[in-house]
């Protein structure tokens, strides 16, 4: 079951999208049949959930008004991230990635923003969250375009510490090397946000894993705060943790 602040954050969305459409829509009459394009110029009917997977990961060129389009899909979008039932969330960039939503009203702006951190609270509270918590992370991060809030509302809980630690295991892994573990992210607010990705694992991150006992994780955690060669000098690599 959801959490009372991720039912409100749906809500919202509901209401401060409700009546959107796109009323001009042609589509790409290649790609997308004409009575799926329809739902999108009519608002307030529900979309069939194949079609409002397939809309939500389609390239922005596709569509005459894609923002309209975002707008039109965000309540059902919402929910189904949230609920599980949209199938992955990460195997193509999230279309609100590719949209100013921030532009938007800021009702809307707000409502989004809500959505994004109370859907990633509850996956935090949840032993087993629809979705792998990293891809959670990674789509909220590439819509919001920062790091900054998801990393800030991480509670400590034993469930959250457990989280932390796949999700350390998962970026490091690009991390050290200098790379992005963030798949669909673009822009140039991407290196902002690894920035303060290894700076909050390097320090917080890592004090807090430490703390839940996870020490050899830690450790390469902290190793994030030393420039490239120093990082793959240090005798961590050759000690018998990082050999075992």
């Amino acid at each position: 079951m959801s959490s009372p602040t991720l039912d409100a954050a749906l809500a919202r969305i509901s209401t401060v999208f409700h009546g959107a459409s796109s009323p001009d829509e042609t589509g790409c009459g290649y790609c997308h049949a004409p009575e799926e394009t329809a739902y999108l110029r009519t608002p307030n009917i529900p979309v069939p959930l194949d079609v409002v997977q397939y809309y939500l990961f389609e390239v922005s060129d596709h569509f005459d008004d894609h923002a309209a389009v975002m707008r039109r899909l965000l309540p059902q979008a919402a929910r189904a991230m949230a609920d599980g039932t949209l199938g992955s969330i990460n195997y193509g960039a999230h279309g609100l990635t590719r949209v100013d939503w921030r532009s938007w009203s800021p009702e809307q702006a707000a409502a989004i923003d809500a959505f994004l951190r109370a859907w990633w609270r509850d996956a935090l509270n949840a032993p087993d969250p629809p979705y792998g918590v990293d891809d959670i992370f990674d789509t909220c991060a590439t819509i919001a375009r920062t790091v900054t809030p998801f990393l800030d509302d991480w509670p400590r809980t034993p469930v959250a510490d457990a989280h932390l630690a796949h999700c350390a295991d998962v970026w490091l892994y690009d991390l050290l090397s200098d790379a992005s573990p963030f798949t669909w992210w673009y822009d140039d607010s991407e290196e902002t946000g690894l920035a303060d990705l290894r700076t909050w694992l390097a320090g917080p991150g890592a004090a807090r894993l430490h703390a839940q006992g996870a020490h050899d994780l830690a450790t390469r955690a902290e190793l994030l705060a030393l420039p490239y060669d120093d990082r793959w000098a240090h005798p961590y690599w050759t000690s018998p943790a990082a050999t075992n």
